[in-house]
């Protein structure tokens, strides 16, 4: 008899002993005689003997017999880890490596019209004929390819044939604004764009052509578009198409063109730590970070944490509602490195309605679904009833992951989307492209709470002086590298602002910037970021981005912006602004600012509630006090948070805290 309360779902021996990671223990047991009573026990050895335990991980997935190694880590330092020094692997090829002719690789299901299906061996062909096409176009190991794609076949296809030309591949999601696309993809240098025409979401077309155009004119590195086109069949004489508006030195070809040619499919040798591709995030000040991650460890991280981890199969079906801006987007491709089928839907989650998801997990037969937690929360308090308007049978797992899930929403899906699912929430980041704290088919299921800390991840909570502490809240730290550690930053030569990142507030620990807590039995409370990054439905965004949007506009004198996690598990994310003489913060300028930011930077940017303050509190060096804001608006007390003679308008932080008490009277405007 269950006498826990909060216990929503524990696996059955049979299917904690099918489980990926339980057949793991066996051979450990088999080949090393290591025998490991629970996972606790594997997750320490994994921590504390990372060389032999990554040294299992490649031996269990097969990259023996891909490639030899000199060492495991040849360095363990961080920032600067050396993983598999000698190891040759390219991503491409491990991910095309099990191919079944007869199985499905990708589903494409569109908001309204049937799915369609991409074969295994029709995907080994796309990716050939486009690898070909990259090369004829002069592009080589090292170049970079860029997309502006949403989440289709085509993102894939790109994303594949670039590695296997051993090129760097990028990609922003079209909805982004042209501003935001630039700043990212002028740092990339790319010499080949694929972009596509547009997008549909919630029922609506989104043309994008004149947006390409003008991306154009910000990439000068660029030689090549390929053009493709979702929209319509043929765009003649389109912003994309051959003929096209745009900056004159560009060829352009046709996506149908690119992928027509039948092509030897060939994959670059590249050594382990050769760039794969580049992630973008932001930190609170200057321009987004392009994190740069390597073929070998995000290989070997992606067949842990999705294999060892996520328990995915050859046999599944893995849906992740994500556009191509969220590392999530990258994270469900290695689910190819499974042999998995990838299910691709770029449509709003809630349309028709809020059970949208669903809907799409029943029409593809998807087996696992992934989902962030403002998704869930959204079904919860429309008190929806997927699995009564769905067929969601097959559906095993759930990941969830963007943001904590209050308490109720864990209860949710397991009366309203299965009573035997396995309900997985992760914690992780763009920053390793991977999982830190998630799920594990050998425990337990409890509400509120990450199941355990993954394998390989030497992950604790620690407070202002660098102690650990158990079952209270500190800065979740990682005290031992892990192979898919950014290798770089661009424009970050001496590798400055990569240690600032992660590595100023504990030397040579990677600060993650999230508050967690760790209990005694592993299990992980987060409890939200403790820097100023803002984390949208799971996208992380700078704030200096916004600023420079709102800051642009001559009625605004200063902003500031905080993403506030609530301990119910909701997430708001107002912005104060300061009106210039003589402005007025009225309904007309909330309105042009909104504008502003959905047009030049995305629709996720746009803040909850724009208020009129009357000053933005600094350090005396100039810096906005983000973190302390958000902290007081969090409940925190202004004594707490302030430090007397070091501040700007000191006299602000009281005014935010009788804001966040509902005291607060409007500034000027």
């Amino acid at each position: 008899m269950n006498t826990d309360p909060n216990l929503l779902w524990a696996p059955t021996a049979a299917r904690a002993e099918q489980s990926d990671v339980a057949a793991f223990m066996r051979m450990l047991d088999r080949t090393r005689g290591l025998r490991f009573a629970d996972y606790a026990e594997l997750w320490r050895w994994s921590t504390t003997d990372p060389n032999a335990f990554w040294a299992a991980v490649w031996e269990y997935y097969g990259l023996d017999a891909v490639s030899a190694y000199d060492t495991v880590l040849d360095d363990p330092r961080m920032p600067g880890a050396r993983w598999f020094p000698g190891a040759r692997i390219n991503f491409a090829e491990r991910c095309l490596a099990r191919t079944p002719d007869g199985r499905t690789a990708l589903i494409e299901v569109p908001e309204s019209g049937p799915p369609v299906e991409t074969s295994w061996r029709q995907l080994r062909r796309d990716v050939a004929a486009l690898a070909a096409s990259l090369r004829a176009m002069g592009v080589e190991p090292g170049d970079c390819v860029a997309g502006f794609l949403p989440n289709t076949a085509a993102a894939v296809v790109a994303l594949l044939a670039s590695a296997a030309v051993g090129a760097v591949w990028t990609v922003c999601s079209p909805e982004f604004g042209t501003a935001g696309v630039a700043a990212r993809l002028r740092q990339a240098e790319p010499k080949v764009l694929v972009a596509a025409d547009g997008y549909r979401y919630a029922g609506k077309e989104f043309d994008r052509r004149s947006a390409v155009a003008e991306i154009l004119d910000e990439l000068p590195t660029v030689r090549h578009v390929i053009a493709v086109d979702l929209l319509t069949e043929s765009r003649a004489g389109s912003g994309t198409g051959s003929g096209g508006p745009g900056r004159s030195g560009v060829a352009r070809h046709s996506w149908s063109d690119a992928v027509a040619d039948e092509a030897e499919l060939r994959f670059a040798d590249v050594p382990f730590d050769h760039p794969l591709w580049i992630l973008w995030s932001s930190g609170t000040t200057g321009p987004p970070k392009g994190m740069v991650q390597g073929h070998g460890g995000i290989v070997v991280e992606l067949l842990k944490a999705l294999g060892l981890g996520a328990d995915v199969r050859p046999d599944d079906r893995c849906l992740f509602h994500t556009s191509t801006a969220w590392m999530l987007w990258n994270f469900m491709v290695g689910c190819l490195l499974h042999g998995a089928t990838l299910v691709l839907y770029d449509g709003s989650p809630t349309h028709p309605d809020v059970n949208g998801v669903w809907r799409v997990a029943e029409v593809s037969r998807a087996t696992v679904v992934g989902v962030g937690a403002a998704y869930l929360t959204a079904g919860e308090n429309a008190d929806a009833h997927p699995a009564s308007a769905h067929d969601l049978s097959r559906v095993r797992s759930v990941l969830q992951t963007g943001s904590a899930l209050p308490d109720s929403t864990w209860r949710w899906v397991y009366d309203r989307v299965s009573d035997d699912v396995w309900l997985q929430s992760i914690c992780g980041g763009t920053d390793v492209c991977s999982v830190l704290a998630g799920g594990s088919a050998l425990l337990p299921v409890r509400a509120g709470r990450i199941q355990c800390p993954a394998l390989g991840v030497a992950l604790a909570a620690w407070d202002s002086d660098g102690r650990p502490v158990e079952d209270q809240q500190g800065e979740l730290v990682v005290t031992a590298p892990l192979p898919s550690m950014p290798l770089y930053f661009l424009g970050d030569p001496d590798g400055e602002r990569y240690r600032s990142s992660y590595f100023d507030t504990y030397p040579g620990v990677w600060r993650h910037g999230d508050w967690v807590s760790v209990a005694n039995d592993l299990s992980v409370v987060v409890a939200g970021r403790s820097d100023a990054t803002l984390n949208r439905m799971g996208i992380r965004m700078g704030s200096a981005e916004l600023y420079a949007v709102v800051e642009a506009l001559p009625e605004i004198a200063d902003s500031l912006v905080v993403g506030v996690e609530a301990p119910d598990g909701t997430y708001s994310m107002p912005l104060f602004v300061v009106p210039a003489s003589g402005a007025e913060v009225d309904e007309r300028l909330k309105a042009r600012v909104a504008g502003e930011i959905k047009q030049r930077l995305s629709p996720r940017h746009v803040p909850d509630a724009i208020v009129p303050v009357a000053a933005v509190p600094r350090t005396l060096t100039g810096k906005k006090l983000e973190v302390p804001v958000k902290r007081i608006l969090q409940g925190a007390p202004v004594a707490e948070v302030r430090a007397e003679g070091t501040i700007s308008h000191p006299e602000m932080l009281a005014w935010f805290a009788d804001f966040a008490a509902g005291r607060g009277s409007p500034g000027p405007g």
